[in-house]
């Protein structure tokens, strides 16, 4: 069983900053890959960043340039270093780790996630 908790959310006006964190617990043996996806009211969840284990990132092209994704892996842990930050930004983000916690087994986990409003 793998616990993601989230943390790092809130209100900003618009041109602020944010930085998420993630932090996955539990019984894990390896984590592939870390990322973060957002869901606005009326719209369909969607990927906003996310880093395999050696690094390689991917970025949503509405974020490129704006946010940087990191991992430590020691810790498991996953940031989301938002600036610049718009008003079309505001949605719930969500922590995704896909990660291996029974012997050949990969899944995607995720947390509960946390409100980023961008509102002046």
């Amino acid at each position: 069983q793998v616990q993601l908790v989230e943390s790092g959310g809130g209100l900003v006006q618009p041109g602020g900053s944010l930085r998420l964190s993630c932090a996955a617990s539990g019984s894990i043996l390896s984590i592939n890959a870390m990322g973060w996806y957002r869901q606005a009211p009326g719209k369909e969840r969607e990927l906003v960043a996310a880093v395999t284990s050696d690094g390689s990132t991917n970025y949503a092209a509405s974020v490129k340039g704006r946010f940087t994704i990191s991992r430590d892996n020691a810790k498991n842990t996953v940031y989301l270093q938002m600036n610049s930050l718009k008003p079309e930004d505001t949605a719930v983000y969500y922590c995704n780790a896909r990660a291996v916690t029974t012997p050949g087994f990969l899944r995607d986990h995720w947390g509960q996630g946390t409100q980023v409003t961008v509102s002046s």
